[in-house]
């Protein structure tokens, strides 16, 4: 059947200069079985989403087998201006491809008839796909289960539904361990098994198209290269496979092999040129940044999110600082392994400057812009600028002066200092397997297990929003992004919604015909305000898709 299309009624837009603009996350679990270590991770990851299902119920109401709509998908558009060849492409890239499980590895895996949803072959069995009533989507990435958060207008709300996915995924690990049928599948939020392979934690950020990608490449290279001080998560051995003993700022650096590129899973590139905007083509250009670490530290996470959306700022208004970085891969990787954060990097107009100097030229930048703007204004501003210009700066001052301070925000020094302190007691080398295990059980997102939630629960951790906003986002989606009318789409009338992505729902309602798809290609359209009266006067989808597409009465029952 054929959509008919929807144009829902436009939105504010955004103030400019500051840290606010439409931005997510994607975050990919570490996913371990202790009892069945030769266990399929796919098969375990679908089993993590299956598990989800049932926590919620959504599928008694059909909600939970909302399957994704690939329509739109793109993965091989290459923001330099070519589309790869499919048969180029890395499997890996291929995400505009529901994931397909073989026969065997499915029956190995589900034994049991009550796992199993009804589906006409084996890999349509298993729910591999969740959009969720917060907006977010819940799938099977490879071997990894994945919680890619709903759009957000600032990094506090970037946080929020972040760590919401913390939650979904607890909630998912405690219904697998009731389960004494199944084997407990435990969860880690870091980016690496230490045998090397590495999972990511992307951040994506909406842009104008306008901008040439040129200048995003000059104007952020130096600064990911040097970001990882503020928001890296920290990491037990050098090199992909750990091998040398030591310890590092981040989790990522040291699988980066190229400054630029498509990929993100081999030959992993600083800047990512994957062009798929998930919104008016012709008018945005979603920013793919794969660089960063996972992270549980809210201070950590909330300044990754608000200084990098002030430095594409800076781009936008052609005021990045003019620095480039020789031979920036080798320059990532030497900042990370310095956590004494002296090291020099050498710039391409002969300076050597440290990674803290680097970061200081973007803070004293960005602070101009936003305050000639007027955004960092702490009364009459955007509300989210000034605080993220200060904080960044109380950390950079910290990490060059005060160490111990910075330690209970910057997550890579927090578990710095535990590790010290399991060194000194027990006088352990580096290359001491039991520092390796402190390492994964800081990231462990159950709280009786997790290290981080230790130190969090003991004020050892900054905590910058509270755990009722974060257990809220859960269910709740933002107010002010298109994500409110996916998530209360889904949740107020999920068995009549058939597919589902960032920037389209499709309804199938008795009496209509065909398929009804109403896109969502305008980010800060469908908010609470422009929906929310809608969403209150329906409790069927017949009646509330016939005022939002302006008829005058609802179809006639099929």
């Amino acid at each position: 059947m054929t959509a008919a299309p929807v144009r829902p009624a436009l939105g504010e837009s955004l103030p400019v200069g500051g840290a606010m603009r439409v931005m997510g996350a994607e975050t990919e679990y570490g996913i371990h079985a202790p009892s069945a270590p030769g266990a399929n991770a796919t098969m375990m990851s679908a089993r993590v989403v299956q598990a989800y299902a049932q926590v919620t119920r959504q599928r008694a109401a059909g909600g939970a087998e909302t399957r994704w709509d690939y329509t739109d998908e793109e993965p091989l558009h290459d923001a330099r201006g070519w589309t790869l060849e499919r048969a180029s492409a890395h499997p890996s890239q291929l995400t505009d491809q529901p994931p397909v499980l073989d026969a065997e590895a499915v029956a190995l895996a589900y034994g049991r008839e009550e796992l199993e949803l009804d589906g006409e072959d084996e890999a349509g069995s298993l729910l591999m796909n969740m959009v969720l009533g917060n907006g977010a989507r819940l799938y099977v990435d490879h071997a990894h289960p994945e919680y890619s958060s709903a759009e957000v207008t600032n990094p506090r709300d970037a946080l929020i539904w972040d760590a919401a996915g913390d939650l979904v995924a607890l909630a998912a690990v405690r219904r697998l361990a009731a389960d004494p049928e199944l084997p407990p599948v435990n969860l880690y939020k870091n980016n690496t098994d230490n045998k090397s392979v590495s999972y990511g934690s992307h951040e994506n950020y909406l842009m104008p198209r306008s901008v040439p990608f040129g200048d995003i490449v000059r104007g952020l290279t130096p600064f990911f290269v040097t970001r990882q001080v503020i928001c890296g998560a920290g990491r037990v051995g050098l090199g992909q496979d750990s091998s040398t003993p030591g310890y590092q700022i981040s989790q990522r650096a040291d699988f980066f092999e190229a400054e630029v590129g498509l990929e993100t899973t081999i030959r992993r590139p600083i800047i990512n040129t994957r062009d798929e905007p998930h919104a008016t083509a012709d008018k945005y250009r979603r920013l793919h940044v794969i660089i960063g670490d996972a992270n549980l530290s809210q201070s950590s996470n909330y300044l990754k999110f608000g200084t990098t959306a002030l430095v594409l700022s800076l781009i936008e208004a052609g005021l990045a600082p003019r620095v480039e970085v020789y031979e920036p891969v080798s320059a990532l990787q030497t900042v990370s392994h310095d956590t004494s954060l002296t090291a020099k990097i050498r710039l391409l107009d002969g300076r050597r400057v440290t990674a803290l100097d680097l970061q200081w030229m973007y803070h004293e930048a960005a602070a101009k812009l936003a305050q000639d703007t007027g955004v960092a204004d702490a009364v009459d501003g955007d509300g989210h600028t000034h605080d993220v210009l200060e904080r960044w700066a109380a950390t950079l001052t910290q990490l060059d002066s005060d160490r111990g301070a910075a330690a209970t925000s910057v997550e890579w020094l927090a578990k710095l200092s535990l590790l010290e302190g399991y060194r000194d007691r027990d006088n352990l080398a580096w290359n001491d397997a039991r520092l390796g295990l402190v390492d994964l059980q800081w990231a462990d997102i159950r709280p009786e297990k997790g290290l981080y939630y230790r130190f969090l629960a003991r004020n050892r951790m900054q905590r910058i929003v509270d755990d009722a906003e974060i257990a809220a986002a859960v269910t709740e989606p933002p107010s002010d992004t298109r994500a409110f009318f996916r998530g209360r789409c889904i949740s107020s009338f999920g068995k009549d919604v058939v597919g589902a992505s960032w920037d389209s729902v499709i309804f199938d309602v008795p009496g209509y015909g065909r398929l009804q798809r109403v896109p969502t290609r305008e980010p800060l359209r469908g908010t609470k305000a422009l929906t929310g009266g809608l969403f209150a006067r329906h409790r069927t989808a017949g009646p509330f898709l016939a005022e939002l597409l302006g008829h005058n009465t609802a179809p006639p029952p099929a």
